[in-house]
């Protein structure tokens, strides 16, 4: 299902291409095998790396379906929000992506366990405990979503695929083809979704990112029954009935499910947004958290976690991630673009610390001024008093950035000027100047690098270096868990089929 408010879109003159860059033929790289699905855009084959022998999934868009620019623009940010994501444990990672004349191809990574649907179907209905194992994962894709400006607008059993056949296999979220980029009170209007998982709010057309913790509550109401919530012969009786119909909590199995499952359904299906669970209210929940006691503190968004990150490099690795973050394709950033753009409210290119502080106050923290010029200057490199987009790439960027080949031997080429081989001291002075970084005590970072003591640094000791901790937050964090992640903690607007 896929309504617009607005009514039929008009017909604008489409354009040729969906990707702003040529690619190369898919099929000069990858032999396509066996069709895995079907959808209603497009259809998904198995497909083979020619030089590694290793299997994908290929998403295969026809052109033909793309009937306007609309059309091809929401192709292009399904392309732009899976690299925004793809670096959650619980979402389909995306490999690449290929155009040519008659279809748009996403590879992305081969889950071979089938869809939850399939299992839901085969089983009837899981244990309390299994259903909460699983929607631990799906609430906590939802709250990475949101915690990254995004919403899935999307969610249904069909949507999450088990990465093998085991019993015990990872769920992953896949198909963001109706998923949007929202800014923090930003209301939707366009009825987009699933009949039976659809938010009272969004038929209402006049919703935001709580549509997706609705469309949660709907899934584990099946996890634990077998059936939907809210149903009936038609979509027109499927909708009054979620907009006026009474949960079953009599019917069989209900009677043996516990209270606090039930208390958490009420909440997550409470038709008032404002008063619905959040998602990290879910994952807080006694009968989700597996030890039974809820954290004392929000967890970290994914971008609070990588500004800690990077508050915490020394100079070399924040110049170097900058150049690295500055390298990357559109559709790898084009996420973080948006989110900058949420925050750059005067559209001037650059964070100012107001625009920062309301940010915050907008999404409701309490920092004191003093910490918020603390987070300022984490990600302030240049020490300009403002935060300009490449800083913000580079305090944001995924650190697996970091880790390609590819990334480190650019890197390391931008700081080798003569070619020599090695980074000497000064060249990090004149790289430090080109940053606006100080110059104090490159000596002692040398030597923390310079692992063999020649009082440089080889291509070796460099990608070390940017490899070393990028699974933690270091030695030095920020004070108080100063939250640039606050600001992007942002709800949701969209909705799903």
């Amino acid at each position: 299902m896929k309504k617009s408010s607005a009514g039929a879109p008009s017909k604008p003159t489409k354009p040729a291409w969906v990707l702003p860059y040529k690619t190369q033929d898919l099929r000069t790289l990858y032999t396509i095998g066996q069709k895995l699905g079907q959808g209603q855009f497009g259809t998904t084959f198995l497909c083979t790396d020619k030089a590694t022998g290793h299997n994908y999934a290929c998403k295969s868009i026809p052109k033909r379906k793309l009937f306007c620019k609309e059309d091809y623009d929401d192709v292009w940010r399904e392309i732009q929000i899976m690299h925004h994501l793809s670096e959650h444990p619980n979402v389909v990672r995306i490999r690449g992506t290929y155009e040519d004349p008659v279809f748009v191809h996403l590879v992305m990574e081969l889950c071979e366990g089938g869809e939850l649907f399939d299992r839901i179907v085969q089983r009837g209905h899981y244990s309390e405990r299994e259903a909460a194992k699983l929607i631990k994962t799906i609430v906590g894709v939802v709250e990475g979503c949101h915690s990254l400006g995004v919403m899935h607008r999307d969610l249904k059993p069909e949507n999450f695929l088990f990465d093998t056949t085991a019993e015990d296999a990872a769920l992953k979220a896949t198909d963001f083809g109706l998923s949007v980029f929202y800014k923090p009170g930003e209301t939707f209007s366009d009825v987009v979704g699933s009949p039976y998982y659809v938010a009272p709010e969004v038929l209402c057309k006049h919703y935001g990112p709580e549509a997706d913790v609705w469309s949660a509550g709907v899934i584990l109401y099946i996890l634990l029954s077998g059936v939907p919530p809210f149903w009936a012969e038609t979509e027109t009786g499927i909708f009054r009935q979620i907009l006026q119909g009474k949960l079953d909590f009599e019917s069989e199995p209900w009677p043996c499910i516990s209270e606090t499952a039930k208390e958490l359904l009420r909440k997550m299906l409470d038709r008032n947004p404002k008063k619905r669970l959040t998602a990290h209210e879910v994952l807080s929940h006694p009968w989700v958290v597996d030890d039974r006691m809820a954290p004392d503190k929000p967890l970290d968004s994914a971008v609070l976690s990588r500004l800690k990150q990077f508050s915490a490099m020394n100079k070399l690795k924040k110049m170097a991630l900058r150049v690295i973050a500055e390298g990357l394709s559109e559709e790898e950033i084009g996420g973080l673009r948006e989110l900058f753009k949420m925050i750059d409210t005067d559209n001037s290119g650059t964070i100012t610390f107001d625009e920062l502080k309301d940010g915050l106050k907008r999404v409701g923290s309490e920092l004191m001024e003093s910490e918020i010029r603390d987070l300022m200057n984490a990600a302030d490199i240049d020490n300009s008093g403002t935060i300009d987009y490449g800083e913000f790439l580079a305090a944001t960027v995924h650190l697996n950035k970091l880790e390609r080949e590819e990334n480190l031997v650019s890197a390391f080429s931008f700081f080798d000027k003569d070619k020599s081989g090695y980074i000497t001291i000064d060249e990090l002075q004149q790289a430090c100047k080109e940053f606006g970084l100080s110059e104090a005590h490159l000596d002692d970072m040398i030597k923390e690098i310079d692992q063999d003591n020649d009082g440089q640094i080889d291509y070796g000791e460099f990608a070390a270096m940017m490899r070393k901790g990028n699974g933690g937050i270091g030695r030095r964090t920020m004070r108080n868990n100063l939250n640039l992640g606050d600001v992007l903690g942002i709800p949701d607007m969209r909705l799903t089929n």
